[in-house]
């Protein structure tokens, strides 16, 4: 285990402490040296499951369960991750866990990590590198097979029908975005009678999404047809009900469909009540997963690259009070 350099950092403070009249902790030092030390960098905070996400990981890897968690919020940028990786290479943890905001840029902090002999894992989104041994393992879902699924429903709706869409993306150049867009793009080209009206940025959050859609609204004329507005998430999918609705736009069977991406409480509820035509299971509780790879690494195996949950769709029609009752996000 890398502890030698954080048990250095924690005798400074140690000695310092005692300098400043505090006394000395040996029982907190001894436990330092039995924990696996993580150093964790998140996206952020911007939606529902990425405040989900996050505290999956930080229940999982406590001391009580064997960890130190060193937790990095990069407030939405990539520079601050690649800082906070540099840092955690410095630290000498046993472990990076890595959420990438975007897929690229990443293979010379990444060749840094593994020089200094440090597994890094990937949560939730994936990075385009030329070498995929810079990485351990990927946990998360297969947006690609997500959008797909909300494809099919669209088709399966509105059966020949014309469809006239308007598509709210989700951070661009993040795995998310990139997959359900494929896929949206992908089912677009396969159907004559879709029509993709625009695509919109609206970086996983509610306010973004309720400017850019209550701009673009306001460019339509009078009562113009929409048929689908596709989120590429739950906050977007939020900002998008609420500008549709300011606008005089009913939501649900009876007016425009909204699909949403994560199926989170808040959503489930919306579907449940109708606003929202379907919802898209992205699963955030990664943390016992990311724990069976770290198990795994730490007993000299080699981890499957890549690994996706189990995920859902959700419709008005089979959806039920108790079930949102029972979800953890």
């Amino acid at each position: 285990m890398r502890r030698a350099f954080l048990c250095a950092l924690l005798a400074l403070s140690l000695v310092l402490g005692s300098a400043c009249g505090a006394g000395p902790e040996p029982a907190g030092e001894a436990a330092a040296e039995d924990l696996t030390v993580i150093g964790m960098c998140q996206v952020g905070a911007e939606s529902d499951w990425r405040v989900a996400n996050s505290e999956s990981m930080k229940a999982v890897f406590t001391e009580e369960n064997g960890y130190h968690l060193l937790f990095e919020d990069a407030r939405q940028k990539q520079e601050n991750q690649i800082s906070a990786i540099r840092k955690f290479i410095q630290q000498q943890v046993d472990y990076i866990v890595l959420m990438p905001i975007s897929e690229s840029g990443w293979d010379s902090v990444l060749q840094e990590a593994k020089e200094a002999g440090i597994p890094v894992i990937l949560v939730d989104r994936g990075v385009d590198v030329k070498d995929e041994s810079l990485y351990a393992a990927r946990v998360g879902s297969d947006f690609l097979r997500e959008g797909r699924a909300a494809a099919a429903w669209m088709a399966e709706t509105f059966r020949g029908e014309a469809v006239r869409i308007i598509h709210i993306q989700g951070t661009p150049g993040s795995t998310a975005q990139l997959g359900r867009t494929a896929a949206l793009e992908e089912a677009v080209a396969a159907h004559e009678n879709w029509e993709l009206l625009v695509q919109l940025d609206g970086d996983f959050t509610q306010a973004k999404t309720y400017e850019v859609m209550t701009d673009y609204l306001s460019s339509l004329p009078a009562e113009a047809d929409i048929d689908v507005v596709y989120c590429e998430n739950d906050n977007i999918a939020f900002g998008a009900l609420q500008a549709l609705e300011e606008r005089g736009y009913p939501c649900g069977r009876d007016g425009v469909r909204i699909i949403t991406f994560d199926a989170t409480r808040g959503a489930l509820t919306e579907c449940l009540n109708g606003r929202i035509s379907l919802a898209v299971e992205c699963n955030p509780l990664l943390a016992p997963l990311v724990e069976e790879i770290i198990q795994t690494l730490a007993a000299g195996g080699t981890p499957e690259k890549r690994h996706y949950v189990e995920e859902q769709v959700f419709t008005p029609e089979n959806l039920t009070q108790d079930l949102i009752d029972s979800r953890k996000y």
